[in-house]
């Protein structure tokens, strides 16, 4: 007697790539959480105003192309998309920036490819560098974190200087603004300020960024519940906190007084966010084990890389591009051993 089989897989499939949207969007909310307490109201609205960018683009390209909308919403690929780009992007920066990038990610760099699986560069990186290159000035409209001695705004006063450009009275850009930890950092060594002499700047914490090692620390918790929840793959990020750790510890010890150290590195900035979140996008990144080793620890040089000598203090957006370029490359030249072959070395 037969009985019918099934087509294969046997296996049940364990999530959907809407359940996968679901659990990175809800892992980014520890460092969001953190980003907010210590930088304002600012990221709250730049997530508002992204993320609702994001939907209307994407259901106005998909619209053009003559594609269902509801369901290719619903899959929240778009949503994270803005949802990543609104987490990068100054508090204090005005609202036509998060429409600008947004856009450009979700119209040019993802729809005009084919949509969600033929994207062969992270949308969100595209918008964030697009923006830093055309508009440098508003992205660099970082407010003091909380907890240090300087003016810092309320909702009302984020609300108007982000949608009408307005100050308070007694107040002027300067005051209201700062430079990053990464921006101090390299404008001071390039003044020949010694690592010393930077880091007892109050603005830098006990190893890194005042708040912004806090805000690292929740997404690099968020980051570990991806990979717990099997989310995520263990490589890319490892590979890139690894590299990224190793060259500077390399350049520290050659001369801790020009160089920063290996844990300022990996608490500033967007690291756990880009190692996490940005770096292990499955569409743009490389997919073979070993590959993906190569492309996370590829990154991670990079990054400092241009954070040490390139034009721009932060490097993860354009190191995550970079490398974006080289996956095929590095999945053609590292393929798994097909199941039931010897490799040539173990058969000589």
């Amino acid at each position: 007697m037969e009985f019918p089989t099934r087509s294969s897989p046997y296996l049940p499939l364990r999530s959907d790539l809407s359940r996968l949207m679901q659990r990175v969007m809800l892992a980014l909310v520890p460092g969001a959480l953190a980003l907010l307490w210590f930088f304002g109201w600012g990221v709250l609205f730049n997530l508002l105003i992204a993320a609702g960018t994001a939907l209307l683009a994407e259901a106005a390209m998909l619209q053009l192309r003559g594609r269902p909308v509801r369901a290719t919403l619903h899959d929240g690929s778009a949503l994270l998309t803005g949802l990543l780009l609104g987490l990068s992007l100054p508090p204090l920066a005005p609202w036509w920036i998060a429409v600008v990038g947004t856009l450009f990610a979700i119209v040019v760099a993802k729809q005009l490819y084919g949509g969600i699986g033929y994207n062969p560069f992270n949308p969100a990186m595209v918008g964030f560098v697009v923006l830093i290159i055309s508009f440098p000035l508003q992205m660099t409209l970082w407010p003091p974190p909380q907890g240090i001695d300087a003016q810092i705004l309320g909702l009302t006063d984020t609300l108007r200087l982000v949608f009408a450009g307005a100050l308070p009275a007694d107040a002027s850009l300067d005051s209201v603004t700062m430079a990053t930890p990464l921006d101090i950092t390299k404008t001071r060594l390039g003044l020949n300020y010694t690592w010393g002499e930077i880091l007892a700047d109050p603005r830098f914490g006990a190893f890194a960024g005042h708040g912004w090692e806090w805000v690292n620390v929740g997404f690099l918790f968020g980051g570990i519940w991806l990979w717990q929840r099997r989310a995520i793959h263990w490589q890319i990020p490892a590979s890139m906190l690894g590299s990224l750790f190793l060259v500077s510890l390399f350049f520290y010890i050659a001369d801790a007084d020009s160089f920063g150290s290996p844990l300022f590195h990996l608490f500033s900035g967007a690291t756990m966010l880009g190692a996490f979140f940005i770096a292990t996008d499955p569409v743009s990144a490389a997919t073979t084990r070993r590959g993906r080793l190569y492309y996370g620890a590829g990154i991670g040089v990079l990054t400092y890389i241009i954070r040490t000598w390139g034009g721009y203090p932060e490097g993860i957006a354009f190191a995550v591009l970079l490398m974006n370029m080289a996956a095929p490359t590095i999945d053609y030249l590292t393929p798994p051993r097909v199941f039931g072959r010897r490799d040539p070395e173990e058969e000589s």
